[in-house]
């Protein structure tokens, strides 16, 4: 059966009724309406399957003996019927054999000028010279000019499915047919290739036909047969629709299956999009999206085809399928997409190329231990000076020349909490780690931080024990503290370098870098620095001068003026290099830092960098990664769920505080933006709409006005254009140069955003002495106030032997028949309660007002 059956056509072909098929179908699980429905293919092969195992087998048909082929009509005598065997050709130049059917003929032995459009001469003396006629293909056209003839040639009878007569379409080039010169040619005679035998005079080769042998189509008078039609099927189509047509069906619909061991690769948040995509990539065939959205729904959960769908959902889909799906980290993504360019941050160097290398050294520790200070000593230098506070908020590289010719690569982390992502990428690019304790105080939390942060990336670390001048200072109790965290020192028998020191009078400061550099000779330190250089980023910051001015770390290779460079989801060529001290460099070589301009962006901290040799390939890559970043930025955007609307109802009133946050650097920038988003509770949320390095801008403030936002600039000034539409638009602005003072007010502001708490205060005390009943007005209470003071708007409770009876309000406050707006302590006083007359001599009053108190996060 072509296409797909219906009910009826394979019951019959079972040999069982219809009704008995509808049935099978309804237990199988599919759902018909009548015996003329169609099924699907795969759901025909279940139902068979299902009724073979009841013995119930496909019944044999009768094999009909196959009729003469018939003739086509003709006033004149026609060819012999065709033989049986379609092998064998009929012989050449042979007179035909007259058919009882025919009309008979003239008298005069030639037949009747007839209309028969079938005829081969309409009446014309039988000839071995062709009517003249209109076949663009003949070379003579009919006309008097017999083609030289090889024995036996002469006007050989055409088969009866020939249609000559009429205009034969256009010439097409037509393969598998027997060559025409003239009659039998080198593809054999009449039908033995299924070609058209040729006719008289012509010279092409033959022409496929709808012959016994193994040809092409009937070149029809009227369109029909003839040759391939140029928009035929190609194979690939072909298949594709044979492998959709044999794909098994879920849900009503047909997707090609896996093996079970067909791996597909999908990135985090992709969506039923992606996965139509990655199955046609394996399996050839297109796949509509809301198939896999229809069997998804049939798995008992619903999705949209654009929808970001998580790992869970993802495996679930594809152990249906047959496939194993595989979530790609954007590592791993990132990874694939530089291998899809040749490049390999992997590679291995060759250890002949190799030579010894500064090690790069942090200072990592606790706020105000003494870490800047150190390297203002060694540097010879007054760095907390220029730092807000006095405490560090950025990342400083620095690369020291050592009195005995060493050279030194310093990087100096902030030691306060918010700064947590600063100290954990210091310890991933660093060799060696410096944790720095105060003598006088103890290991505090972010000491504990920054040696997990050490152990994490298995650095090695030297304790420097600093302020030991102090009289107050301690050094054993620190080595104490630091044995029951398992680190043993040397002076304690264990394997952790340690020294007393003073950053202040640089007292054995000497020493510690001596301990340093025995450490970094234990690691042999290596580099290339002939290839091509590759490094990490420190800071980024946009200057108003220069651009965006980035901070690298090299430790591969030797960066030069002039290289093309890809940092991240940004790109460039290196147009100016300096030092920390804003000396100008011309190349830079392992382990050491600088600042470099020409990038088209600012990259984060911590992302990795690579020179490249041509400047298009940058690009490419650098495209590509900020596409996939806003990709990831619009999938992790969390849309407002039911339950999320819910739980908002159920608080109350629930709100949002939007900020705008623009730093001096990314780090700084990272630092707050994590630390305010650590200040939402269930009433108040943080939502930071946008951050990025430079100064306020006009779009700032816009963005803020449209977003009812608070635009928070960290060591940055508004330009005098944005401060004006600020003042316009009643934007706020909030500048802060430290850290924690712009976490506090931010923290303020959010507890002047909560509802307050609302209080009950006791006001006044009275004691009901004598009631009086009035008609009209109700039970009049005469009564003594014992404590406070009552007024006429004070709410009140009536209590009877310790037991609330009822809460209202005054209706009226009378001292002897004068009313009056208050009643202090010691005086009566004559009140009724609105709405309630029920009152008893003896029964306290108690009146109180309901305060609002502040609340805090």
């Amino acid at each position: 059966m072509a296409g797909k059956p219906r009910v009826h056509e394979i019951a019959a072909e079972l040999g069982i009724d219809s009704k008995r098929t509808l049935e099978k179908l309804k237990e199988i699980g599919e759902f018909v309406k009548g015996p003329s429905s169609t099924v699907e293919p795969p759901v025909a092969r279940k139902l068979k399957a299902a009724f073979a195992e009841e013995g119930v087998v496909p019944v044999a048909k009768e094999e009909k003996p196959a009729a003469p082929a018939k003739p086509v009509a003709a006033p004149v005598a026609a060819p012999a019927a065709p033989s049986a065997e379609p092998e064998a050709p009929p012989a050449a130049a042979t007179e035909p054999v007259a058919d009882p059917n025919a009309p008979k003929p003239s008298a005069t032995g030639i037949p009747r000028p007839g209309n028969n459009p079938f005829s081969s001469n309409q009446g014309m003396a039988k000839s071995g010279i062709p009517r003249p006629g209109n076949n663009p293909f003949a070379s003579a056209q009919g006309m008097g000019r017999p083609a030289p003839g090889r024995p036996g040639q002469g006007a050989t009878p055409r088969r009866p499915d020939d249609r000559p007569g009429g205009t034969r379409p256009p010439f097409q080039q037509r393969t598998g047919g027997p060559g025409r010169p003239g009659g039998a040619g080198p593809g054999g005679g009449p039908g033995a290739g299924g070609g058209d035998a040729a006719r008289p005079g012509s010279g092409r080769p033959g022409v496929g036909g709808r012959g016994r042998g193994p040809g092409g189509g009937t070149a029809g008078a009227f369109g029909r047969g003839g040759s391939k039609s140029r928009s035929r099927k190609s194979k690939r189509t072909k298949r594709q629709e044979y492998e959709m047509r044999e794909a098994p069906s879920i849900g009503g619909v047909s997707i090609p299956r896996g093996n079970g061991k067909t791996v597909i690769r999908l990135r985090q948040g992709a969506s039923m999009n992606d996965f139509a995509d990655k199955i046609e990539i394996m399996t050839g065939v297109p796949v509509p999206p809301g198939n896999l959205v229809t069997v998804l729904f049939q798995l008992g959960e619903m999705a949209t085809a654009t929808e970001s769908l998580d790992a869970a959902t993802f495996e679930v889909l594809g152990s249906e399928l047959g496939y194993s799906v595989e979530i790609v980290s954007p590592e791993d993504e990132d990874k694939e997409l530089l291998e899809s360019f040749q490049i390999d941050l992997d590679e291995e160097e060759d250890e002949e190329d190799l030579v010894i290398r500064p090690p790069v050294v942090t200072v990592m520790g606790h706020v105000d231990h003494g870490k800047t200070s150190l390297l203002d000593f060694i540097r010879k230098d007054n760095v907390i000076a220029g730092e807000a506070g006095g405490i560090t908020q950025h990342i400083g590289a620095y690369s020291l020349q050592l009195p005995g010719g060493q050279t030194i690569a310093f990087l100096d982390t902030p030691g306060h909490e918010a700064f947590t992502a600063m100290r954990a990428r210091g310890a991933q690019v660093t060799d060696i780690v410096i944790i720095v304790i105060s003598a006088d105080d103890s290991v505090m939390p972010q000491t504990k931080e920054a040696i997990s942060h050490a152990q994490a990336a298995g650095v090695p670390m030297v304790f420097a024990i600093n302020k030991v001048d102090r009289p107050d200072a301690n050094p054993e109790r620190i080595k104490e503290q630091l044995s029951q965290m398992n680190l043993l020192v040397e002076d304690w028998g264990g394997k952790l370098q340690s020294q007393e020191i003073s950053a202040k009078t640089g007292l054995n400061v000497d020493k510690l870098l001596e301990k340093v550099l025995l450490e970094a000779e234990m690691l042999d330190l290596k580099a290339d620095p002939n290839r091509m250089a590759k490094g990490t980023v420190i800071e980024a910051t946009l200057d108003k001068g220069r651009g965006y001015v980035t901070t690298l770390l090299n430790q591969s290779g030797t960066l030069r003026i002039g290289n093309y460079i890809l940092v991240g989801p940004y790109s460039g060529k290196v147009r100016a290099m300096m030092d920390e001290r804003g000396n100008k460099l011309t190349e830079a070589g392992p382990s050491m830092p600088v600042s470099i301009l020409g990038l088209d962006g600012a990259p984060q901290a911590g992302d990795n960098y690579i020179v490249m040799e041509d400047e298009r390939e940058a690009k490419a890559i650098a495209t590509r990664r900020q596409q996939l970043s806003r990709e990831q930025s619009v999938r992790s955007q969390k849309n407002l769920t039911l339950e999320e609307i819910g739980r908002r109802l159920a608080v109350g009133d629930f709100q949002e505080l939007n900020i705008v946050l623009k730093g001096d650097v990314d780090g700084s920038i990272e630092a707050l933006a994590d630390s305010l988003q650590r200040l939402s509770t269930e009433e108040i949320q943080v939502n930071i709409i946008h951050k990025a390095v430079g100064g306020i801008t006009d779009s700032d403030v816009l963005l803020a006005s449209a977003s009812k936002a608070v635009i928070v600039g960290f060591q940055v000034r508004p330009a005098a254009t944005a401060r004006k539409l600020a003042d316009k638009e009643n934007i706020e602005i909030r500048l802060y140069s430290i850290i924690y003072d712009a976490i506090n007010d931010i923290k303020d502001a959010m507890s002047g955003m909560l509802s307050p708490d609302v209080k009950e205060e006791i006001t006044c005390t009275l004691e009901i002495r004598e009631t009086f009943k009035i008609s009209k007005v109700g039970t009049i209470a005469g009564c003594m106030v014992t404590d406070g003071a009552i007024t006429r708007n004070t709410r009140v409770r009536i209590i009877r032997q310790g037991v609330v009876v009822y809460t209202g309000e005054l209706g009226s406050l009378k001292r002897f028949k004068d009313d009056v707006k208050e009643v202090k302590k010691g005086m009566d006083c004559g009140l009724n309660i609105k709405n309630f007359n029920d009152i008893k001599v003896g029964d306290i009053i108690e009146g109180f007002q309901e305060v609002e108190v502040q609340r805090e996060l």
